[in-house]
């Protein structure tokens, strides 16, 4: 992994926060109790992380508008 490449594991780690700042916007999603299983369950059955189902699910619905 990219932990190689650097001498001190706290680097790679702040090298990686840092790329994933600039790169990246974070929304903190709130559902109602009980559904983040679902979630888990339908994105595991896709074989996808939560975190890409919901960017999927996200992408389906802004390219119908």
């Amino acid at each position: 992994g990219i932990e190689m490449a650097y001498k001190d594991v706290k680097d790679a780690y702040k090298y990686n926060n840092d790329f994933n700042r600039e790169k990246y916007d974070r929304i903190s999603l709130m559902v109602k109790s009980g559904k983040k299983e679902i979630i888990k369950a339908k994105a595991a059955a896709n074989n996808e992380s939560v975190n890409a189902f919901i960017n999927r699910a996200i992408d389906m619905l802004l390219d119908e508008s």
